[in-house]
């Protein structure tokens, strides 16, 4: 299949050295099917030697690549590719594919691995980190920090020398904070899942003989074989009761607190997670004048005020009376009406940030003596809420977004008298199909 023509305009060599505190002050412009490229040089001469390259390029037919914004005739043995380079052509190829959660949680992995990547003695910048997050990306216009860039062109390991070994390492790394102290297993094992499959990829290209990831041991294996999923301690947390009165609880003279206070009624309330609560709109709501009334989940805070699909996929959630007056005084209050309205928002148009949320939360559990729980843990009060009242597994799964057998697993101790309920209802039909019979 050919490839689609590409559209190459190179420009004119620009002169800033009007401006203050340039090492390079000639700049090289062009664009790649209307994506704007640069690169600045200390002469003019450099420049134009470089733009002349570019334009014998063109010339020649030569197809540009995307990531690096140059000839594909120009670029180096795959093995010969520093990991930073490789990793953005990954992500290249796979960004379209992805949902915005996805990318996100990518660029944060392998933002780790690649300061990981480096030479034994390269004393990594603090700032590297945070500024790969979101430089990562093939469509981030961030990628312009040029100390980073020429360390990274200058520190970081080139793939031919990914061995065995150095894998190794930075796999053991990839499961520690910077401080040494071990991440949550779920995190060090998205950090470990997504450079794998960078790797994996290289393997797959040729820039690597074979796969350098250490394997898994066998006694881990068989440990994992027996090892139960982590299950909800719910005896930590708070019942109908508690809940009721750590809600009130958060109002204080902060004029966010009645934000919170209903943000949390509503993850409360409605099981949602806190990343649905932030993005609730007015059309999302069914508020009857009595009664049961419903939200319809179909939006997620996915990055940074970046709406999504929420992580299970979209559902609908009845939710009970004391919930809707709370919503309909919400409404009428901050004289929402506009259905695309989102119904929390702070005084600059924000979405409320999840630490000021759950500094909040954690300041009305101190008042009422209850030990700390996170926002999270109002959606796993829910669920307990609702499996205690006799709510079948499968209508309580649907409405937090769960299979049955998560559910299950996740919340058995809010199950543990259910073998006692079953006995007796077995009894009952045991004793009344003896009576038919006698």
């Amino acid at each position: 299949m050919t490839r689609p023509i590409q559209r190459i305009k190179i420009h004119g060599v620009q002169d800033r050295r009007n401006a203050e505190r340039l090492r390079q002050p000639w700049v090289v412009r062009y664009t790649i099917d209307g994506r704007h490229r640069s690169k600045s040089y200390r002469t003019r001469s450099e420049a134009e030697r470089y733009r002349g390259a570019l334009l014998q390029a063109v010339q020649n037919g030569d197809r540009f690549d995307v990531t690096t914004g140059e000839p594909e005739s120009w670029q180096l043995p795959l093995g010969e590719l520093r990991v930073h380079e490789w990793v953005r052509r990954w992500l290249s190829e796979q960004w379209p594919e992805w949902q915005p959660r996805s990318r996100a949680s990518a660029a944060e992995a392998l933002a780790r691995f690649i300061t990981l990547a480096v030479k034994p003695k390269a004393d990594v910048p603090e700032s590297l980190r945070p500024y790969l997050r979101t430089a990562l990306g093939p469509d981030s216009d961030d990628a312009s920090d040029r100390d980073l860039e020429r360390w990274m062109d200058k520190s970081c390991l080139m793939l031919g020398e990914l061995d065995k070994v150095t894998v190794g390492d930075i796999a053991r790394g990839l499961t520690r904070k910077l401080d040494g102290e071990p991440l949550a297993a779920t995190t060090a094992a998205r950090y470990r899942t997504n450079t794998r499959a960078c790797l994996l990829a290289a393997v797959e290209a040729g820039a690597l003989p074979s796969d350098p990831w250490p394997p898994l041991s066998r006694t881990r294996s068989r440990r994992k074989v027996t090892r139960r999923k982590a299950s909800v301690d719910i005896r930590s947390l708070p019942s109908p009761a508690t809940m009721e009165l750590a809600l009130s609880a958060i109002d204080s003279h902060q004029p966010a607190s009645k934000t919170y206070r209903v943000m949390t009624a509503v993850a409360y309330y409605a099981g949602l997670r806190p990343s649905e609560v932030a993005m609730l709109r007015v059309r999302a709501l069914i508020l009857p004048a009595e009664g049961w009334g419903r939200i319809e989940v179909t939006e997620a805070d996915v990055s940074y005020d970046e709406s999504g699909e929420p992580k299970t996929g979209p559902r609908s959630v009845p939710i009970p009376a004391v919930l809707v007056g709370i919503l309909c005084d919400w409404l009428e209050e901050q004289g929402l009406s506009d259905p695309h309205d989102l119904i929390f928002r702070t005084r600059n148009d924000t979405r409320p940030t999840a630490s000021n949320w759950g500094r909040a939360w954690h300041r009305a559990l101190r008042s009422i003596g209850h030990g700390p729980l996170r926002v999270y843990d109002c959606r796993h009060a829910a669920a307990t809420t609702w499996l205690r009242a006799g709510g079948p597994l499968g209508e309580v799964a649907r409405r937090l977004g769960h299979s049955v057998e998560t559910l299950v697993s996740t919340y058995v101790g809010a199950l543990d008298d259910e073998e006692q309920v079953a006995n007796e209802r077995i009894d009952a039909v045991l004793v009344a199909d003896a009576g038919t019979h006698a």
